[in-house]
């Protein structure tokens, strides 16, 4: 995938959403998506798909420490199935592992006021993006 891309830090309650482009390889948090309804969150996320005009996602999958497969990562591949279907574009997925941590512990080193947490979500999804923008050859594609 090369261009702009959208990354994705799923959750059932909130979803992180991140933008980068491969040319710069820099991923910047955009928002928290905060809707239970599917057919809501997509309305949000085709507004942002309509603004960025992304050539693909990337989206976080949990996994646990021991690498076995986490309760939500069925969910996760749900979602970015619906992600492919509705836009008809690729999706990767990216060990999220620790991201929400990593993107707390970002928050504390550069002294960003946190407002919610939205906002640890939204930078949870440009960690996951910015490690596929570093090894993007290193991660696993959406099966078809």
């Amino acid at each position: 995938m090369a261009g702009t891309l959208l990354g994705f830090d799923f959750g059932e309650k909130r979803i992180g959403v991140a933008v980068g482009e491969t040319e710069t390889g820099i991923a910047h948090p955009l928002m928290g998506i905060v809707a239970e309804a599917t057919d809501a969150r997509f309305a949000l996320i085709e507004k942002v798909v309509s603004e960025w005009h992304p050539t693909g996602f990337v989206v976080g999958r949990p996994r646990h420490p021991d690498g076995g497969e986490h309760a939500v990562a069925k969910l996760v591949e749900k979602f970015a199935r619906r992600l492919a279907g509705r836009f008809s574009l690729p999706v990767v997925f990216v060990d999220e592992t620790l991201s929400s941590a990593e993107a707390e512990e970002q928050m504390r080193d550069t002294h960003a006021r946190i407002r919610g947490k939205t906002d640890i979500d939204a930078l949870a999804a440009a960690v996951i993006l910015q490690s596929y923008l570093n090894e993007p050859e290193s991660h696993e594609p959406l099966a078809s």
